[in-house]
């Protein structure tokens, strides 16, 4: 209860690597704030679920999974149910209405005030208790961003003894017009590269010797009159991080300077997430990503020049508004094309508050075509993949275990190139790095056996 000397809190993440990164940040600050960090909803006195706005499906399936929190309430009357992150900073005190039971809704710039809004709700709940079935006492909503908050000299409690986020931005510049996160995060905000660095030098104290760099559009950082490739290969310096890895850069920012460091520093993964959207000008245009398919082309022929064996990953979006069946083929084209090693496939959603709300009705593609065109794109990418993985069949690979996987008996690694791979071995390989030969894939991953030969520091 609420009342202990130690209160127990729980924190359950929904989305993209910033918000895994937003959950250990908030693990963090209560833990400093006394609290105990649980496994389980059933064992808290705080209830926080920290959410994505980026696509209708996963802001039902967090109403859903909050309605069931709630019910947790018959039995804990003193428990505190929140609501943080992009989803609670769209819907805002709406949240509230739609969701009785939950007492806090909090957006992305309120989490260092996190402490004070639970030592708030508890004492109102004194002052001003409630015999309503529907709600218990008072209810937050901080919803205010922002502009210097970029939540500098807070401490994350890591999820992973083997790998560390290390949000190095926050918020967006960009206004593309399919996308919520510049108004639900805020403009862009960097942190200084000092501070940078010295969260990474205590990453690696700890023993943990991957990183990787976040931020919405992570290579157009900038401060203290450093760019993202300089703060790149200082982090790729620091001693003990035999792994450094970034996400999610915007491809007019991926420069000459920034693939250099990629191929000069031996710590820097030859790994490049680049996200086209769409293979069509026009729809490229109505998304405002600024840049044409042949400038896009350019960046993969730039990357895959200067960077040997690099691995390219992609995000495309399909049924924009306004996507003819020819544009979609345009897609696919460029798809077959580049041939991307990876590829994170969506179907558009609209979301409120974003330009493509402006868009005429008559533009809106029907759910099941664009279901359709979806199903396509996932099957071209596939049977890419699977090409690009049958002919790596027989590498030596360089393999950072993560965990256990779902096969008795074996564990989970990935290569430089994030490729993922299960192999025979004991749960004490987590965190190390080991030769595994690639013996088979699956289409999308790898199967392979342990090497006889020592892992290479080199080659890490």
């Amino acid at each position: 209860m609420i009342g202990k000397s130690r209160k127990r809190a729980y924190v359950e993440t929904y989305g993209c690597q910033m918000n895994i990164s937003d959950g250990e940040l908030m693990e963090g600050i209560l833990e400093t704030h006394g609290y105990e960090i649980v496994t389980e909803p059933e064992e808290a006195d705080i209830i926080l679920v920290n959410t994505c706005a980026i696509r209708e499906h996963a802001e039902k399936r967090v109403l859903g999974r909050v309605s069931q929190l709630c019910g947790l309430k018959r039995d804990n009357p003193d428990l505190i149910i929140g609501v943080t992150g992009c989803m609670a900073q769209r819907m805002g005190a709406t949240l509230l209405e739609r969701a009785p039971q939950v007492d806090l809704v909090m957006g992305p710039d309120g989490y260092r005030s996190l402490p004070d809004q639970l030592a708030a709700l508890v004492e109102g709940r004194k002052l001003r208790p409630s015999r309503s079935a529907k709600k218990r006492g008072p209810q937050l909503a901080i919803l205010d961003l922002q502009l210097g908050e970029n939540y500098e000299g807070l401490d994350q409690r890591r999820s992973s003894s083997v790998s560390a986020w290390v949000p190095v931005q926050r918020g967006c510049d960009h206004r593309c017009t399919f996308c919520i996160v510049p108004y639900v995060r805020g403009p862009e905000k960097n942190r200084s590269p000092g501070e940078v660095l010295r969260e990474i030098e205590g990453i690696a104290d700890s023993g943990v010797t991957e990183v990787t760099l976040l931020g919405q559009t992570v290579n157009s950082y900038k401060a203290e009159g450093q760019s993202f490739p300089d703060l790149l290969r200082s982090v790729a310096r620091v001693p003990g991080i035999r792994r450094v890895r970034f996400t999610s850069p915007h491809p007019n920012d991926v420069t000459a300077d920034l693939l250099e460091v990629m191929a000069e520093e031996p710590a820097v993964c030859e790994q490049l997430h680049l996200p086209l959207q769409a293979g069509s000008d026009r729809t490229l245009r109505r998304m405002l990503r600024r840049y044409t398919v042949e400038a896009f082309f350019e960046k993969v022929e730039m990357a895959r020049t200067v960077v040997s064996d690099i691995g390219l990953s992609t995000d495309i979006i399909v049924a924009f508004p306004g996507e003819t069946r020819d544009e979609f083929e345009e897609t696919l084209e460029v798809m077959r094309r580049i041939r991307f090693d990876d590829a994170y496939t969506y179907r558009f959603s609209l979301r409120e508050g974003t330009p493509a709300t402006r868009f005429p009705p008559t533009d809106f593609i029907s759910d099941e075509e664009g279901q359709k065109r979806l199903q396509r794109l996932i099957e071209v990418h596939r049977g890419i993949q699977a090409e690009i993985n049958e002919a790596e069949v027989g590498r030596l690979e360089t393999v950072l275990v993560e965990k256990e996987a779902r096969g008795p008996g074996q564990v989970l690694g990935r290569t430089r190139r994030n490729k993922v791979v299960a192999f025979a071995g004991s749960p004490e390989l987590v965190g190390t790095y080991q030769e595994v030969r690639l013996t088979h894939t699956t289409g999308a991953t790898f199967v392979g056996e342990l090497s006889t030969a020592p892992a290479s520091m080199g080659s890490a």
